[in-house]
């Protein structure tokens, strides 16, 4: 073509987007084959989506004895007790003539109100410290400085503790291993499982051979007389934080800045006191429930501050005998923490006793959280420290103590005990409620034959039937949607001159029927139907329902549903009750060959099969395009 100028009438332009739309056409193909590829990647990844799902849970759950062993009790007298059969118990039935006595848990009420005044009791809420003067037993505080460390274990290393810590045997040590506590004895000679001896003049720690392996963490609280914080401020500060509570106000507690001594002088209110040198100039003041303290001006950076100080605590300690053993738990309070906060404490740390105060009565409780009676040479609940037995008032002499008891039955003539009220005998669990004896004229309690549920069986197997019905559906409607050959994925060209409603109904129709036929899913039908109908002849095997027809199950009449189950309800119940086990084989049964295995164990094979399939074609959610060009290809 010959143009001799611009001038020459003929529309540019359009010649040359003309031409470059014919240049485009081999990319704009490449694209469209791109996304029909997405597109049938995805309606893969859907189809795998739902073949998962049919496995981690209807196949899964039907491989459990559950879904077949659902057994029944029943009890003649559920005032009395009920009963409850799991899948493993005995076809048997039990009779109890008497319940004797039921499992108690121990509870400890203390001797008396902890307030000395009734009309101003104290608040659990505050600082146990400042409400001190309400308590109608008088609360001596200890000085130091409360500390913490956590150790891991490591081979063949010594466990060691601070130098110089205030040690007191009952109570001021508190030793846990990866959560448990454990109790701090005086020798080292003879140790339990659950004991540990703290040598005071080496700070090392000793417990039984093999209560502490490598790798455990030990975690130690524990007193020391003082503590001294030297640091240089790395900014400008209007304050500092000591580490802990409820601060001494006394002499022994010294503020140096920049080499000038400060120590505590006069209240300026509710806990809280000047900070003066010798000639009674202020620099600030602390709060002593807080620790913080503020200075009068802002301290300059690389200021030096030297802090010593002392805490109020006090400290106690609580155990209990329980089904896992003797329990023990030291506990060492600062004296800002509040009634409720120790409350607290002692109801988290898992020592199978639970404290409660009750601000009405102003008194407290201890209960343990089990029934029954572990140790008969023990009592259930055990205290130590001045805190509990004077302050708290659980005092030795246990005027309102209740030891735990165990249940006393009898069951089939033969006397017995349990724990807890609730128990499991054959794998029956009973419930007993209130005590009885036919000596008094009740009548003894039936708990009838175990017998296996049929109708929760029944549930079990139609609740399968209808999710493989609906897995089938899907993907019968995969392989029979409508192929429309001449709606090809959009160019951008194309989606300029449509509406964005007009463009959701082309690429729906573009989209459909991409697995129109699609060799993979029409071979996983063809498998799992065959899994269905193939008989399951094994050792187990009765001969009587060894094929789905025989307990109720066929296909549809309707050739075009794909092979969906229908269930005749009467047959399959009627075979559930005459012979549960050979229904169970008959999905459960195992054996090497695929005649021997049950249709569940088949049908989990045939499903992974052709999610494997899947995957090489499709890929995971995480695989690249290109593998599923390469797999087209």
């Amino acid at each position: 073509m010959r143009i001799s100028g611009f001038a020459s009438g003929m529309d540019i332009e359009s010649i040359v987007n003309d031409l470059m739309k014919v240049e485009r056409l081999p990319l704009q193909k490449m694209e469209q084959e791109k996304q029909v590829l997405e597109w049938k990647r995805d309606d893969y990844r859907s189809i795998n989506t739902l073949l998962l799902d049919f496995r981690d849970n209807s196949l899964f759950n039907m491989r459990l004895t559950t879904g077949f062993r659902a057994r029944q009790v029943t009890s003649s007298n559920e005032d009395f007790i009920t009963a409850v059969a799991s899948s493993a118990a005995n076809q048997t039935s039990f009779e109890i003539s008497k319940v004797e006595q039921l499992a108690t848990a121990a509870s400890w009420v203390n001797d008396g109100k902890i307030s000395s005044d009734q009309t101003n009791k104290i608040d659990a809420s505050k600082s146990l410290y400042n409400e001190a003067d309400k308590l109608a037993n008088n609360l001596t505080w200890n000085k130091g400085v409360i500390e913490k460390k956590n150790i891991k274990v490591e081979s063949g290393q010594t466990v060691k503790l601070d130098d110089n810590i205030v040690y007191d045997v009952d109570t001021s040590l508190d030793i846990q291993v990866n959560g448990k506590g454990f109790e701090v004895v005086d020798s080292a000679n003879n140790l339990e499982a659950n004991q540990v001896y703290f040598d005071a003049s080496t700070g090392e720690l000793t417990f039984a051979d093999g209560a502490v392996k490598t790798g455990d963490t030990i975690s130690a609280q524990y007193v020391k007389d003082n503590k001294t914080i030297d640091t240089t401020l790395s900014e400008g500060s209007n304050g500092y934080k000591l580490d802990g509570g409820s601060i001494v106000a006394d002499s022994n507690f010294s503020l140096t800045v920049n080499g000038t001594n400060y120590s505590i002088g006069a209240s300026t209110g509710t806990n809280e006191y000047a900070l003066v040198d010798g000639s009674g100039n202020s620099i600030g003041k602390i709060n002593t429930n807080s620790g913080a303290i503020t200075f009068d001006e802002k301290l300059t950076e690389t200021t030096d501050i030297s802090v010593t100080y002392q805490q109020n605590y006090t400290s106690f300690s609580i155990g209990a005998s329980t089904a896992n053993g003797e329990t023990h738990r030291n506990f060492i309070v600062s004296g800002n923490e509040s009634l409720n906060k120790i409350v607290d404490r002692v109801n988290s740390a898992k020592l199978g006793v639970s404290m409660m105060y009750d601000s009405f009565s102003d008194q407290l409780t201890l209960s343990r959280t089990e029934t029954g009676d572990f140790d008969s040479t023990t009592e259930d609940i055990q205290v130590s420290g001045d805190f509990m037995t004077s302050v708290l008032q659980f005092s030795n002499n246990r005027t309102n103590y209740e030891e735990g008891t165990n249940a006393k039955f009898t069951i089939n003539g033969l006397s017995t005990e349990r724990h807890s009220n609730s128990f499991q005998i054959d794998g029956v669990t009973f419930s007993l409620k209130q005590t009885f004896d036919e000596v008094d004229g009740a009548q003894p309690v039936t708990i009838g034959g175990v017998t296996n549920n049929t109708e929760e069986v029944f549930e079990n197997i139609k609740e399968f039937v209808e999710t493989y019905n609906t897995l089938i559906d899907n993907i019968n409607n995969k392989l029979n949607e409508e192929y429309h050959r001449d709606y090809k994925p959009l160019t951008d060209e194309e989606r300029e001159s449509l509406s964005e409603k007009q463009q959701e109904d082309w690429e729906a129709m573009a989209k459909s029927g991409l697995l129109k036929g699609d060799p993979i899913l029409q071979s996983v039908l063809s498998e799992m139907r065959r899994d269905f109908y193939t008989p399951v002849n094994n050792d187990e095997s009765t001969g009587v329902f060894n094929q789905l027809a025989a307990i109720g199950i066929t296909t549809t009449k309707n050739y075009m549903e794909g092979g969906k189950l229908v269930i005749d309800e009467a047959k399959l119940k009627e075979a559930i009750e005459a012979d549960p086990d050979a229904v169970e084989n008959l999905f459960r049964g195992d054996g090497d060959s695929y005649g021997e295995k049950g249709i569940v164990r088949r049908l989990t094979d045939s499903v992974e099969g052709a999610m494997d399939k899947i995957y090489e074609r499709a890929g995971r959610a995480t695989a690249t395009n290109y593998q599923l060009r390469s797999a087209e290809i």
